[in-house]
């Protein structure tokens, strides 16, 4: 996503709270890194909009919380998958 660093911010940040997303498959939806969705979303979003960083910042706290959820999860799948092809 091309175009000023503000717009991009506050779409990215509004992408996170629509769809409860996380910083990494923001990214990936939006093709740019997560170093830049990060930045966007807690430096530059803060600024340009206080009110939806943080409607943002809770998205990301809960995400924080059950990311070792999600990986523990990815974990199991990828044995089953290893353990049905094997």
């Amino acid at each position: 996503m091309k175009g000023l660093p503000e717009e991009r911010a506050i779409a990215l940040g509004t992408y996170i709270i629509e769809h409860g997303a996380t910083v990494r498959s923001t990214a990936k939806e939006f093709h740019i890194s997560k170093s830049t969705v990060h930045k966007d979303v807690s430096e530059r979003l803060q600024k340009l909009n206080p009110e939806l960083y943080g409607k943002v910042k809770q998205v990301l706290d809960v995400n924080k919380q059950e990311r070792h959820i999600r990986g523990g999860m990815a974990t199991k799948n990828k044995y089953a998958k290893q353990k049905k092809n094997g």
